[in-house]
């Protein structure tokens, strides 16, 4: 049974009886250090656990915390608790904060089926900013996520994220663009609330500003 959901005026959904699409639905969210994957995989969690939902969350992280490859699977079940780990080439859905970890992500757990939510700001290694290596064009990395994926959207997250003053707020654009594609029951009120117990009051409302940020961005 597929997800029911009903667009409101402004975003999000309305829900009834919710059934997910796959059962346990299967999210990778990659991205390097610094961009607030940890605190993305927490915050969408949280949210779906607030649906009644059984959420597991398992993460790797690359050789440095900051500038490495960071990986969240989230497995979200409405029947039972299953391991941390999404078997390779069983990703339902890849929330990327970078383009290259998205191409990374695809090659391990892609599938003709998976959606692509990505990040169009890159973020080049220490490779490419010394000159041994060269970081694909932007019209080649569409072209891969493109044919690796049955669905993607790019959007502009770190601009729209430094338009409200702070580039990390680029996760919580992601989130927001990820409601209005309508995989998940991803609730504004649920956001609201969870993000309240995370921040402190003075921060909650630009996260919300960022968070409808992304709802305008991509469309079904």
């Amino acid at each position: 049974m597929s997800l029911k959901c009903d667009q409101q005026k402004g975003g999000g959904l309305t829900m009834g009886n919710p059934a997910l699409v796959k059962d346990p639905y299967n999210i990778v969210i990659a991205g390097v250090g610094g961009q607030g994957n940890v605190m993305l995989s927490r915050v969408l969690g949280n949210m779906m656990s607030r649906r009644g939902f059984n959420v597991t969350i398992g993460e790797t992280f690359g050789a440095s915390q900051r500038g490495g490859s960071v990986m969240s699977h989230l497995r979200v079940s409405s029947e039972m608790s299953w391991s941390p780990q999404i078997p390779q080439g069983r990703a339902h859905f890849i929330m990327a904060l970078e383009p290259i970890e998205a191409i990374r992500v695809l090659r391990d757990y892609g599938n003709p089926d998976v959606k692509v939510l990505c990040n169009s700001r890159a973020i080049h290694p220490m490779g490419v900013i010394a000159g041994e290596r060269d970081y694909p064009s932007m019209e080649n990395l569409k072209t891969w996520i493109r044919d690796l994926s049955g669905m993607f959207w790019f959007v502009e997250a770190t601009n729209a994220a430094l338009e409200l003053g702070d580039p990390i707020l680029g996760n919580i654009v992601i989130l927001g663009a990820l409601a209005e594609v309508c995989e998940l029951p991803i609730l504004r009120e649920d956001f609201e609330v969870v993000i309240s117990e995370i921040l402190p009051q003075g921060k909650v409302e630009t996260n919300l500003r960022a968070f409808d940020q992304g709802l305008k961005m991509v469309k079904n």
